[in-house]
């Protein structure tokens, strides 16, 4: 096939030897805070678009282009979702405050697949640990990697 009839997209991403993010099949729930957290990567990454093509640096439009792309993307297929107040089982967006069988305390806030960073206490909707706590309450144990851990306390963050 002749190179006229790629598209420049696509040769711009040669160019830089990027592929495209892949995106999560997952339905894309997010918080407040992680659709906020969207909305300002969005213009963040407007903004070195616009830069690099003031610049004319190929490469770098290329790699903003596509995480622009993947960002883009998870906008259009977000949806927000926060916890009511007094709920008693454990949901999306809530905090949960666990104790393993060894004593030691943890607490995790459930939020998007793109929100979560376990470093900073908050885990995916979709990892292990929050499926086996989603629906339950306190007092009750979910078990992960063949740990247990009980749930002692839930919040709304």
């Amino acid at each position: 096939m002749s190179r006229a009839f790629t598209r420049e997209e696509d040769s711009e991403n040669a160019i830089a030897g990027v592929g495209e993010r892949p995106i999560s099949t997952h339905r894309n729930l997010v918080t407040e805070r992680g659709l906020a957290q969207i909305e300002e990567t969005l213009a963040d990454l407007r903004d070195l678009l616009a830069k690099a093509e003031r610049r004319g640096d190929r490469e770098r439009i290329a790699v903003v282009s596509r995480d622009l792309r993947y960002w883009t993307a998870r906008r259009e297929s977000a949806e927000l979702s926060a916890p009511g107040p007094g709920g008693d089982v454990v949901r999306f967006g809530m905090g949960v405050t666990l104790e393993g069988d060894d004593g030691r305390k943890v607490h995790w806030k459930i939020v998007g697949e793109d929100e979560a960073d376990p470093a900073k206490g908050s885990i995916s909707h979709v990892s292990p640990m929050a499926m086996a706590l989603f629906g339950k309450k306190v007092g009750d144990v979910a078990t992960v990697n063949g740990k247990e851990w009980e749930i002692v306390k839930l919040s709304e963050s």
